[in-house]
Parts: structure tokens; C-alpha cells; sequence
């Protein structure tokens, strides 16, 4: 069945929101582990746990045909993508060493990381001067 723009919008949105705030609920139980705030834990359990509920449930529906599309939508997209969009990042990645793209995957993490820092260090800059 396909889902209409709106459905896949309120889908997506309701998913965001659920993600959204159990990033806040586990990235703020993740950081009290460290009082002082010397690293930022609650960044990486949120990246780490939402990279293994990617792997988990995209394999899970490739393998057995387990996710509809508007499941998808909802869990990977709006959750997921509310919990942390590094789990899409690492999922797009991985799609692409499968698929033998060795180079762009390897242009996809380069590019990522260089280009995000150098985005936030232009905004910051850019609001800060």
C-alpha cells in the first residue's frame, strides 16, 4: 500500500518525536556517568545504540520482509532520525561497501566529517564574531 505525502509526513513527524525525546531520556542518563563532562557520553551512547537499531531493523526487513513502508518510515526514518541521524549516515555507508562503492562510501565519511565541522566552525564563527 502506498502512503500518501501527508500519511508519510505524520508518520515521520510522530516517529521524530518519540526519537527526539528518548535521545534526551538516554543521552542525559548516559552523561551523568560522568559528572565532570569531560566527554560527551551521551552523544556517542546515542549514536552507538541508534547505529545497532539501524543494523537491527533494516536487516531485520530485508532479511524476512518485516517492515511495511509506513514502518519503515515511522521506525527508521522518524526515530531513528529523531534518536541520532549518524545511525543513517553509518547505514548509507555500509550500503555502499556492499554494493562495492569503496570510494564514494570512503567520500561519504570524509566528506561528512570534514564538511560538518567545517559547517559548525563557519556558524559559530559567523554568530560569534
Amino acid at each position: 500500500m502506498k502512503l500518501d505525502w501527508i500519511n508519510q509526513i505524520v508518520l515521520v513527524g510522530a516517529g521524530g518525536f518519540i526519537g527526539a525525546v528518548l535521545r534526551f531520556v538516554v543521552s542525559g542518563a548516559a552523561q551523568r556517568l560522568d559528572p565532570a563532562g569531560a566527554f560527551p557520553y551521551g552523544t556517542l551512547a546515542c549514536n552507538v545504540l541508534g547505529c545497532l537499531a539501524i543494523g537491527l531493523l533494516a536487516g531485520a526487513a530485508d532479511a524476512r520482509n518485516v517492515l511495511g513502508p509506513g514502518a519503515r518510515l515511522f521506525l527508521l526514518i522518524g526515530v531513528l532520525g529523531g534518536f541520532t541521524t549518524f545511525s543513517s549516515f553509518a547505514y548509507e555507508t555500509l550500503e555502499l561497501l556492499r554494493e562495492r562503492q569503496h570510494l564514494r562510501a570512503c567520500f561519504n565519511v570524509m566528506g561528512s566529517m570534514f564538511l560538518c565541522l567545517a559547517a559548525v566552525w563557519l556558524g559559530y564563527g559567523l554568530t560569534t564574531r
